[in-house]
């Protein structure tokens, strides 16, 4: 990056870490950008004169006289139409191949909606994927996470919602992404025409990992620009947010600051509400949705990021394979949307909230029956039906390739029904019953 005329160059750098360097300087503000022998850095800590500087590149080579400009700004991105179909990197920069982008700069990372501009959420949002859609309904405005193990295909169930899901714009954030993880992305998006509703923010395991904790704010200020001037629906994926966390904890370490609990950050929580907090429903009709990634080490829920993660959010997401059918499915029983119910049987045909419980119960039903003969018990007649149901609705409604829109899926459930048991056993309403049970 060129110098301006009268910038005022630091040549004086007193403690350089492995992701840090601080000096002594004036008139600097927090979050600001710099460059030290033109690597990129920002402000994160302001001690008096002591600024100490992020170098998103890492601060190997760098000696403790080298050159240091203050750019005046935070980091920006430029906003227009044209973001749609884009690959971006950590700071706004194309790497597809394409054009430069052209339009406002905005700064990012800027403070959430407030609340007086805040209508409660209260559309659906289709993803596509049964599991999600009959058991987990999710709203606009809300914010959710995924916790998989590190194992499972969450960013195929990514992309799988990018490409189906009922929003005006799709925006994927990705840290920490292997290259077939990105280039996944990249041709799925391609092949199936949905590029022009895609904008993509990409840092790959081959980029530093501090540029990690760029990609929500980017992507962030991506979606406000869609929703706020474009009144559109934006739905936001932010995939691993565990990478997101570990590049906070190694600048937090570099700066000697004491770890709170599993060596993360004190300001763990904050930083990830003011990602999070950023989902919202407007009065307008623009909302921002929030589907994230949060891989978990060992199943370990009870981890700092998993942990705080579910202070924040409306709800959790959970994959599982499912050994009796061989397939990943998202699991019923520790799923959970915390605003379905502003949904269902509305947005929705009036009989879902009675079908998604009774399909659950039925389902708990055969895992009790799994238990039994695990144990050696002899089963019953209902257990050996409870059974069948639980494979059959693991495989039509539950596994993450299943794709039916709200009405089809409900339709499948009560054919499930109908081959298993009775309706007394089912226990559904009878009006429901009358209207909706299969003649067979």
């Amino acid at each position: 990056m060129a110098t301006k005329a009268f910038q005022k160059i630091y040549t004086k750098i007193s403690k350089i870490t492995k992701a840090t360097c601080a000096l002594n300087a004036q008139g600097v503000g927090y979050d600001e950008l710099a460059t030290i022998d033109g690597k990129l850095a920002q402000v994160v800590s302001i001690q008096g004169d002591e600024v100490t500087l992020q170098v998103f590149a890492g601060t190997e080579d760098i000696r403790t006289n080298a050159e240091v400009v203050f750019l005046g700004k935070s980091p920006s991105l430029k906003v227009s139409e044209n973001l749609a179909g884009r690959f971006l990197n950590a700071y706004g920069d194309p790497i597809d191949g394409g054009p430069e982008l052209e339009g406002e700069e905005i700064e990012i990372g800027g403070p959430s909606v407030n609340p007086v501009r805040r209508e409660q959420p209260s559309e659906l949002i289709a993803t596509g994927i049964s599991g999600i859609d009959l058991n987990n309904t999710l709203v606009t405005g809300q914010k959710i996470p995924f916790f998989a193990d590190p194992d499972q295909p969450f960013n195929q169930v990514m992309a799988t919602v990018a490409l189906r899901a009922e929003s005006d714009k799709i925006i994927l954030g990705g840290m920490g992404l292997t290259n077939d993880d990105y280039l996944y992305f990249k041709n799925t998006f391609s092949n199936a025409g949905a590029l022009d509703r895609i904008v993509s923010f990409i840092n790959t395991t081959e980029d530093p990992s501090i540029e990690r904790v760029l990609i929500p704010d980017m992507a962030l200020a991506a979606a406000e620009y869609f929703a706020v001037e474009k009144h559109e629906k934006v739905l936001v994926l932010l995939t691993d947010m565990t990478n997101y966390a570990d590049a906070l904890a190694i600048v937090s370490n570099k700066m000697d600051q004491i770890p709170s609990k599993d060596a993360m950050p004190g300001s763990l929580y904050s930083d990830l509400a003011k990602i999070y907090e950023k989902a919202v429903q407007f009065p307008s009709g623009g909302s921002i949705t929030i589907i994230a990634v949060t891989t978990l080490s060992g199943g370990d829920i009870t981890h700092a990021v998993p942990d705080n993660t579910g202070y924040i959010t409306e709800g959790q997401l959970y994959l599982r394979r499912d050994s009796e059918i061989g397939k990943v499915i998202v699991d019923p029983f520790r799923s959970l949307s915390r605003l379905k119910q502003l949904v269902i049987g509305k947005d929705t045909r009036a009989d879902h909230p009675q079908v998604m419980n009774a399909a659950v119960r039925l389902y708990a039903d055969a895992a009790n029956a799994q238990t039994k003969l695990e144990n050696g018990f002899d089963l019953t007649d209902y257990d050996e039906r409870s059974l069948a149901f639980a494979r059959e609705y693991s495989n039509s409604l539950l596994a993450i390739d299943v794709n039916q829109n709200t009405t089809a899926m409900l339709d499948t459930a009560w054919n499930l029904f109908a081959d298993h048991f009775s309706p007394e056993e089912v226990n559904i309403r009878q009006e429901f019953v009358d209207k909706y049970w299969p003649s067979k």
